[in-house]
């Protein structure tokens, strides 16, 4: 038996109810293999949400440095501004996903959005009206809009349901790392006011946009469309990858119609779709108001100081968020995490209305962020897991991303100057709408269990009496052998 042949031994299997020759993998190649995956993808996929990240909210940061002086903003103005993104974020996001396998190579797809916002973005640091905001913003929006949702459904083309929570969570932790750097580079760039003429807070949008539109050139080269096309992986690696799609129970790469259709009448994917809109009022209303929040907490800290407190919340959760991912991962379990992490949130919250101190309100915002990225990243992993058909997988999470991204416009006017230094109502609605979700979630937690009790007893097997192997591979997450992740 030579090398390549070692890699395997062959015994007879079913696999997505259809009978086929599997494979077993040598765990130890299958660990290179991953590894091989990590260093190949994850820098150029986190990078890119790193940088879309900053690009959203740093107008939060220029905030601080008189873009609402220098444009003649009200508060009702700039919230508006900040809000407008989410209205073309949350229009294109179901179509991008279908672009990204159906109509367009993902690689140049991806590339091409993020060659696109990295110019709207810079482009923001030269509007001189609200309307121009305005514009840029809608641009930002419809551009970034696509990336998110098109890396998670990416990155399920490379990793089985039993890792893509951990990758998932790398993205998550890259938009934690720009909410706590962003603010510290927004506080040196800031510095730059004068310069050429030009306001500190423009220096901010321009400087912030530059590395962006590199990075988008760059992944036009960078990204592989697939593993069956990916320039890093040998043909012995890429047969290991088929092997891996093989082995998992209804899942299929291709495109078509009739999944999109399953997805749109699942309930499931509506009651994670409303979870999320409550769990992302949180991600939203932190992210882009935290150097506000912290601000008001002592009117009497300096922007510097402000900036710098910023760093050890987003820092919390970066690290709160990769050690459950990872556990996630090993467990097998999302939901009770997901839970659980809700709940620090809440009581973050609590805190942060209570009549406490400034140092209550400060690790009030410690608690909000050590929950927030746990509650609001494992239900996206957990339900790409659960939908192994590419055409429903991109749906459900193309419409959960939607979903949460209209958060994204309620929580603009959560925070308006006039309500602090507290913002009760602000802390109040985010409680309340995470709450909500951590409710969906412990009830989809409950189901899913249940299901799975049932499929492993044999009472679903009556779904696949009289069906072909082909329609039985066709069932996707209908299929009685698929157990759902809990």
């Amino acid at each position: 038996m030579d090398d390549s042949d070692s890699q395997f031994k062959e015994r007879k299997a079913v696999s997505a109810g259809t009978s086929t020759q599997r494979l077993e993998i040598d765990p130890v190649r299958e660990k290179q293999l991953v590894r091989k995956l990590d260093l190949s993808i994850i820098p150029p996929v986190t990078l890119l949400y790193l940088f879309s990240f900053l690009d959203r909210v740093n107008i939060g940061n220029a905030r601080l440095y008189g873009l609402e002086e220098d444009l003649d903003l009200s508060s009702d103005k700039y919230q508006t501004a900040v809000s407008l993104l989410f209205v073309t974020y949350l229009l294109f996001e179901v179509p991008s996903n279908i672009i990204l396998k159906h109509y367009c190579r993902p690689s140049r797809w991806i590339a091409f959005i993020s060659v696109c916002w990295g110019i709207i973005a810079t482009l923001t640091g030269i509007v001189q009206s609200f309307g121009g905001l305005v514009a840029c913003r809608l641009l930002l929006g419809l551009f970034e809009s696509g990336l998110f949702p098109g890396l998670a459904v990416y990155l399920s083309f490379f990793y089985t349901k039993r890792e893509i929570g951990l990758r998932i969570g790398y993205l998550f932790v890259s938009a934690a790392l720009a909410g706590a750097f962003g603010g510290l580079l927004a506080y040196g760039i800031g510095h730059m006011d004068g310069v050429a003429g030009q306001a500190g807070w423009r220096w901010i949008f321009i400087i912030e946009g530059i590395p962006t539109f590199i990075l988008g050139i760059a992944c036009w080269w960078w990204l592989a469309d697939g593993p069956e096309t990916a320039w890093f992986l040998t043909s012995e690696e890429k047969k290991l990858m088929e092997i891996r799609r093989l082995q998992q129970i209804g899942v299929t790469d291709e495109f078509a119609w009739q999944d999109v259709r399953a997805g749109l009448k699942d309930w499931k994917m509506w009651a994670f779709c409303c979870a999320l809109f409550g769990a992302d009022t949180m991600l939203y209303g932190y992210s882009t108001f935290l150097p506000t929040i912290i601000k008001n907490i002592d009117p009497t800290y300096s922007s510097a100081l402000v900036q710098v407190l910023t760093i050890p919340c987003y820092a919390v959760g970066a690290i709160s968020y990769l050690i459950m991912a990872r556990i996630s991962d090993w467990s097998q379990k999302r939901g009770v995490y997901t839970v659980m992490f809700g709940i620090i949130s809440i009581v973050g919250y609590a805190m942060l209305i209570s009549d406490g101190g400034p140092g209550v309100h400060y690790a009030g915002c410690f608690l909000v962020a050590l929950g927030l990225y746990v509650a609001v990243g494992l239900p996206i992993a957990w339900l790409l897991a659960n939908n192994p058909r590419f055409g429903k997988r991109t749906t459900a999470t193309g419409l959960q991303l939607m979903f949460g991204n209209c958060a994204g416009i309620m929580s603009s006017f959560l925070y308006p100057k006039e309500e602090g230094p507290r913002f009760i109502r602000g802390h109040a609605v985010s409680l309340g709408m995470v709450s909500f979700a951590m409710i969906v979630y412990a009830f989809m937690w409950w189901f899913f269990s249940r299901e799975n009790k049932k499929r492993i007893n044999g009472e679903r097997d009556s779904r696949i009496e009289d069906l072909s192997e082909e329609e039985i591979a066709d069932l996707g997450d209908e299929n009685p052998k698929f157990l759902f992740s809990i």
